[in-house]
């Protein structure tokens, strides 16, 4: 039995959500029952299979229940993560590549999020996480000059 995948890799360079991976779970789930069942009902009444089997497959199954529900914390956790990374990003030079593989920088304005993930607003273009190549503190404008008059007194 094979364990469906929780979250993939868009390309580029972000995760999906793993949504999509709880119905083939419970077909999984419902499968393993059914062939179960299927055991029992047509086994030789003359030599019945030990029931021993039976609960090592089912301790086998509820353990990788219990994986899939850990992976999927995991994958959640790792979707929260990346989306405080982008937001600590506003404010930064980043440079990235464009989609004609260009590369170009600018300052993070805002982030916005969407189904594939953040994007990041650079001037009037939307940017993944994926294109980012490097980051950098913004340059902080040069203090005004001062003017104070001394007074003799």
């Amino acid at each position: 039995m094979s364990i469906p995948a929780t979250e993939a890799v868009t390309p580029t360079g972000m995760y999906q959500s793993p949504t999509a991976a709880t119905g083939s779970s419970s077909d999984d789930k419902e499968m393993f029952l059914n062939l179960m069942v299927a055991q029992l009902r047509y086994q030789d009444p003359l030599n019945p299979t030990d029931s021993g089997q039976f609960l090592a497959q089912n301790a086998q199954f509820t353990a990788l229940e219990k994986m899939q529900d850990v992976a999927d914390q995991t994958a959640a956790l790792l979707s929260a993560q990346v989306s405080f990374g982008a937001a600590g990003m506003v404010g930064k030079n980043v440079t990235y590549l464009t989609e004609d593989g260009d590369t170009a920088s600018g300052v993070v304005g805002s982030v916005t999020y969407d189904a594939s993930g953040p994007l990041l607003q650079i001037g009037d273009q939307s940017v993944t996480l994926g294109q980012i190549s490097s980051i950098s503190a913004a340059a902080e404008p040069a203090p005004a000059p001062s003017t104070s008059t001394a007074t003799a007194g």
